[in-house]
């Protein structure tokens, strides 16, 4: 009877032994499972994207940005949290937007136009700031030189290749004599982009009629203001006439005068044809410059680059309906768009 109760409590000491070594082995396994877990958050980033407001152009720039961070590995809820926020053109939007990046401590911010990189950087001089299509970052206070930005900003300047553009117009329209500028002084973007476009077309012997805006809806009654002096209206890189661009070019339309716009979108968008680079191709770029930083490359010491490429953007469709005519040495290397519905 003794040696069977003895095997009886060998075998209970066994199953106890194994039960105990098999709870501890689950409470490895789920040691490494929260370490595992807590590792994978780790890797998480948080990117936050502040866009100015709505219109293609913008559109346009982040969608490359997006599109450029997904195929570095950068996927929203896999990897990333990547928090896009639209102000609608808020100044107290951007500002709420900015201090939330900032609240969830983002690994970087992303400021798609000036007044939104300002706000941003305004918001942290610690978190990097990609700059998004500025074009004087300089200029905007947002680095100490394009070589050195010496802070914790950098990113892409759209500076404008007025000189180009003018040329182009020339080209169009040579007997033209008179070219009406009208730009926003809501945005210091805008106000710089207008006037390197005054002396551009002064270069070129244009005289030249400026007509200032604040907002939208004085877009209407300055558009038919130049309409009846000019020959020809240009519109720089200003994000107040990009969102109301139809309205533009309903007040030239009625007087057939053609616009030329700076940006590729903005010719889809009712102007005649423009020099410049791509709205998305801007948004890859971009996109590549956070992704560097991201990888630990110092925004301090992170060169500010400038556009890599510029084309010629033609809308057929307002060419004929102006009754104007392609200059033949551009039509070759040109990039024909259609109009927008």
């Amino acid at each position: 009877m003794m040696k069977n109760g003895m095997k009886n409590m060998l075998r209970l000491s066994s199953v106890v032994a194994i039960g105990l070594l098999a709870a501890c082995g689950n409470t490895a396994s789920e040691s490494d499972s929260s370490a595992a877990t807590t590792e994978s958050e780790q890797k998480q980033v948080y990117i936050g994207i502040l866009q100015l407001t709505t219109h293609p152009a913008l559109d346009q720039i982040t969608e490359g940005i997006l599109d450029e961070l997904a195929a570095a590995g950068y996927v929203d809820g896999e990897n990333a949290t990547i928090d896009f926020q639209n102000a609608q053109g808020d100044q107290a939007n951007m500002k709420s937007i900015a201090e939330s990046f900032v609240s969830h401590d983002a690994d970087i911010m992303i400021g798609v136009a000036t007044p939104a990189a300002q706000a941003l950087k305004n918001a942290s001089d610690e978190i990097p700031v990609i700059l998004g299509a500025v074009q004087d970052p300089v200029g905007a206070g947002l680095v100490e030189s394009l070589e050195a930005p010496g802070s914790n900003a950098t990113g892409l300047s759209n500076r404008t290749p007025s000189n180009e553009q003018m040329a182009l117009i020339k080209q169009f329209l040579p007997d033209a004599t008179t070219i009406g500028v009208m730009y926003t002084t809501a945005e210091d973007n805008a106000i710089i982009s207008g006037q390197r476009a005054e002396q551009a077309a002064a270069d070129l012997g244009f005289e030249v009629v400026t007509k200032t805006i604040t907002t939208t809806n004085d877009i209407a009654q300055a558009a038919e203001s130049l309409a009846k002096e000019v020959d020809a209206i240009y519109v720089p890189n200003d994000n107040v006439i990009a969102s109301g661009m139809a309205t533009l070019v309903d007040a030239a339309d009625a007087f057939g005068i053609p616009v030329f716009p700076a940006a590729d979108t903005m010719v889809k968008d009712g102007g005649v044809a423009t020099f410049a680079p791509s709205q998305y191709g801007m948004g890859t770029q971009i996109g590549q410059i956070a992704v560097d930083i991201l990888k630990g490359a110092d925004p301090a010491t992170y060169p500010v680059q400038l556009v890599k490429e510029n084309s010629v953007y033609i809308n057929q469709a307002k060419v004929d309906e102006l009754g104007l005519m392609i200059p033949e040495e551009v039509k070759a290397d040109a990039v024909f768009v259609e109009l927008a519905e």
